[in-house]
């Protein structure tokens, strides 16, 4: 690698890229998300390979190793370009005749998309329903970078926002156009971004640090490490035009310590842009220094929680601080601090290379962009979204995953991990937006969409957020270590035909001391899982506890006659 002292040498290196890639040439990209890679399609790769170096250079077929192309439900998944023909479900036994077919031209028809129902076959990526009714503008790329080659990304527009906010553009007018685009936080409050970069860098400070919030550890959430992992370069370089904004030379990645793939790939990338001088000392002869650390969690969910994020930097247990203090005024060693998540920063490069009128034309009044939505739960085709927001849940349910598995009815559709909440299916037509969904009980939260059929019990599913959220608290405060043990203890009882008049009380109090006293975002919405099912489906809790009662007064009687 040759280090690039400027602007003009990126876009020189950038067209000497395009001018020797034919866009012409098939080419092979073998998925190795997270769900495809547990589907051992590294295997079905190193097939592929072999396939291709029998063949020799001569026959002009190139196999790229990805990220996450986002379909989960089908993995391994394999799209030959320049047609982007997508076959589902590979194996090493394939590979073969997939080879053969794309040198002639062919489609291998038993490996396409097959509807489930009409029988009716999608061969291109456009045609496929999971995709076509998706706005890729985040995570598209991934089918045409090797996360491992930092030329994949240059050769697609990569880094050429930076060189526009080093030598076009002012540290105030990048801070106003994130703020004209509203762009809103990913990670789960919506905050706009803007705004707290503008908060840290008038923060008086000698000293001013950025961090990638990379953590994202609730339980069905994959997009920031589909995002991540695929394509890291889009996170750095949205990062490194915070720093310039803000005025900060020193930079964190957080992340987690139990994902190699994701960690292989951020390493690689940190160490190719430091090469190119796209980060370090003097990026692209700006001047401009940034550095940037590499920091893992300890394994426990509350480390994602900003203060305990910037503890846990500073060498401390991960223990949130009281909310009095603001992070962005003073937060690693008591330095502003500005945090966002994976999926926000890597909305920044397009915000500065297309302009904040562009990205605000996307979305609604309030919501902005597109959001990466990780759907699961009993929903025919699962995996990671990416849609406008203001897109009806019904589209994302029905016309990308495919509606609900088994054929069975929905019941209901939760936002936000443990943290968010439960809508019923009559709701399903509300958009995807902060505001309204919020309005609803259900925010949106980091982007996990849960979907549960008409067999779901809502009892069960409180236990088991309460009881997931009980096992991840740091303990330190009382009303959350405390309330949510509690809590989770009258939802067993309850789920365990033991509930008794005045558990729905006990509930709501427990809620209301805990949403109020505790000291950070794990403990105060805690309760909001809960908050839903009262909200909407109450009688079912009541039903249970009134069963209870019924059976535990039938064995008195039973007992008394005796």
């Amino acid at each position: 690698m040759t280090r690039l002292h400027s602007a003009a040498e990126l876009e020189q290196l950038r067209a000497t890229l395009l001018t020797s890639r034919d866009p012409a040439r098939p080419c092979i990209s073998v998925c190795a998300g997270a769900a495809c890679h547990g589907l051992d399609s590294l295997r079905v790769a190193e097939a592929f390979q072999a396939e291709v170096a029998k063949l020799g250079s001569s026959a002009g077929v190139d196999v790229r190793v990805t990220g996450c192309h986002g379909y989960c439900e089908k993995g391994p998944n394999v799209v030959v370009g320049p047609a982007e023909v997508c076959y589902f479900e590979v194996k090493p036994a394939d590979v073969a005749e997939i080879v053969a077919s794309t040198l002639t031209g062919k489609v291998i028809e038993r490996l396409v998309y097959k509807h489930p129902v009409t029988g009716e076959k999608a061969v291109h990526m456009n045609e496929v329903p999971f995709y076509k009714h998706q706005t890729r503008l985040l995570i598209g790329d991934n089918t045409r970078i090797d996360p491992m080659r930092i030329d994949d990304y240059i050769a697609v527009g990569g880094y050429a926002a930076l060189a526009k906010a080093l030598f076009q553009m002012t540290p105030d007018q990048i801070v106003d156009e994130v703020k004209k685009a509203n762009l809103r936080g990913r990670g789960g409050g919506g905050f706009p971004a803007g705004q707290k970069w503008e908060t840290t860098r008038n923060a008086p400070s000698d000293e001013k640090f950025v961090i990638v919030n990379g953590h994202e550890g609730e339980p069905g959430a994959f997009m920031d490490r589909a995002l991540f992992t695929g394509n890291p370069h889009k996170v750095l370089e949205g990062l490194i035009i915070g720093a310039v904004a803000i005025g900060s030379h020193r930079g964190f990645i957080y992340t987690r310590h139990d994902s190699p793939q994701l960690i292989k790939h951020i390493k690689q990338a940190l160490a190719q842009a430091e090469e190119y001088g796209l980060l370090g000392d003097d990026i692209l002869g700006s001047g401009f220094n940034f550095h940037v650390e590499l920091h893992f969690d300890v394994g426990i969910f509350v480390s994602g929680e900003s203060s305990a994020l910037m503890r846990s930097i500073e060498g401390h247990p991960p223990e949130p601080r009281p909310k009095y203090i603001r992070t962005s005024v003073a937060g690693i060693w008591d330095k502003p601090s500005n945090l966002n998540n994976v999926e926000t920063w890597a909305n920044v490069p397009q915000i500065i290379e297309k302009g904040a009128e562009w990205y605000a034309s996307i979305g609604t009044a309030g919501s902005k962009g597109t959001k990466l939505v990780s759907l699961s739960g009993n929903v025919v085709d699962s995996g990671v979204v990416e849609v406008p927001m203001g897109t009806p849940l019904r589209k994302i349910v029905f016309d990308i995953g495919g509606g609900v598995a088994g054929g069975k009815a929905a019941k209901a559709v939760h936002f936000g991990g443990p943290m968010g909440g439960s809508i019923p299916a009559s709701l399903i037509d509300a958009p995807l937006d902060f505001d309204e969904l919020a309005k609803l009980g259900a925010p949106i939260g980091a982007g996990g969409l849960l979907v549960m059929d008409e067999d779901t019990d809502m009892v069960d599913i409180a236990r088991y957020f309460l009881e997931w959220l009980t096992n991840e608290s740091c303990g330190k405060c009382t009303p959350c270590r405390e309330g949510m043990w509690q809590t989770m203890k009258v939802l067993e009882n309850i789920g365990k035909g033991k509930g008794r008049s005045g558990d729905l009380e006990r509930l709501e109090n427990l809620n209301e001391v805990t949403g109020s006293a505790c000291l950070c975002a794990l403990g105060k919405t805690a309760a909001d899982p809960l908050r839903s099912m009262l909200r909407y489906f109450k009688p079912e809790y009541e039903g249970k506890i009134a069963a209870a009662s019924g059976n535990q007064g039938g064995a008195a009687v039973g007992s008394a006659s005796k």
